[in-house]
C-alpha cells in the first residue's frame, strides 16, 4: 500500500485488464485477495481522518457574518492543510484535502473491468441523486474520483466524530463487498446464459 501527500490530482488509468471467464475460480480467489487487502487500507484512511477531522468554526475572511467550508471556496492559502491520497493501487484511492473548518473526503473505487466500471458509475449515480439524505455527500465529486463527502464543523458539532469516521469506512468496506458480489452473479448469470445458447450447435 502507498501513502502519498501531495496538491495534484492523478488521472485515472484507462488501460483495463482482459476480462476474465464468468463465473471461474480466479474471479473468486481475485475477490478473496482483494479483501485481504482492504483492512490496512481502511485502517489508513480511517487514522488519517481522525486527525483531519480537528475543525473549528471559523468566519469568512471575505464576506462578513458568512461560514464557508473553506475546502470548497479556497479563498485563503493559510486555512488549507496539505491534501493526503492514500492509495490500494493505482486505481483505488481515498483523496482527504483538509482545512480549519471542513474536511472533503474524494474516494475512487475500483473498476479492474468494464462490468466494475458500469457497475460503479451506476451505483454512485443512484447514490448522488439521493445525497440530501446522507448530509455529508456532495452531489457532484471531485474530478477524477467516483464520489466526495464534506464534513464542516457543523456537522461535527451536532454529530459524534467517530460515527462520521465510521460511516465513511462502512460506506468503503460495503460498496467494495457489494460490487465484488454483483460481479460475480452477473459472471454466473452470463456463464449460464452461455451455456444455454450454446445447447443449440
Amino acid at each position: 500500500m502507498e501513502r502519498s501527500a501531495h496538491s495534484g490530482r492523478e488521472e485515472p488509468s484507462r488501460l483495463h485488464p482482459p476480462l476474465p471467464l464468468p463465473g471461474s475460480r480466479s474471479d473468486r480467489s481475485e475477490a478473496a485477495a482483494m479483501t485481504a487487502t482492504l483492512r490496512p487500507y481502511l485502517n489508513a484512511v480511517r487514522a488519517t481522518l481522525q486527525a483531519a477531522l480537528c475543525l473549528e468554526n471559523f468566519s469568512s475572511q471575505v464576506v462578513e457574518r458568512h461560514n464557508k467550508p473553506e475546502v470548497e471556496v479556497r479563498s485563503s492559502k493559510e486555512l488549507l492543510l496539505q491534501p493526503v491520497i492514500i492509495s490500494r493501487n493505482e486505481k483505488e484511492k481515498v483523496l482527504i484535502e483538509g482545512s480549519i473548518n471542513s474536511v472533503r473526503v474524494s474516494i475512487a473505487v475500483k473498476q479492474a473491468d468494464e462490468i466494475e466500471k458500469i457497475l460503479c458509475h451506476k451505483f454512485m449515480r443512484f447514490m448522488m441523486m439521493r445525497a440530501e439524505n446522507f448530509f455529508i455527500l456532495r452531489r457532484k465529486p471531485v474530478e477524477g474520483y467516483d464520489i466526495s463527502f464534506l464534513i464542516t464543523n457543523f456537522h461535527t458539532e451536532q454529530m459524534y466524530k467517530h460515527k462520521l469516521v465510521d460511516f465513511v469506512i462502512h460506506f468503503m468496506e460495503e460498496i467494495d463487498k457489494e460490487i465484488s458480489e454483483m460481479k460475480l452473479s452477473v459472471n454466473a448469470r452470463a456463464r449460464i446464459v452461455a451455456e444455454e445458447f450454446l445447447k443449440n450447435f
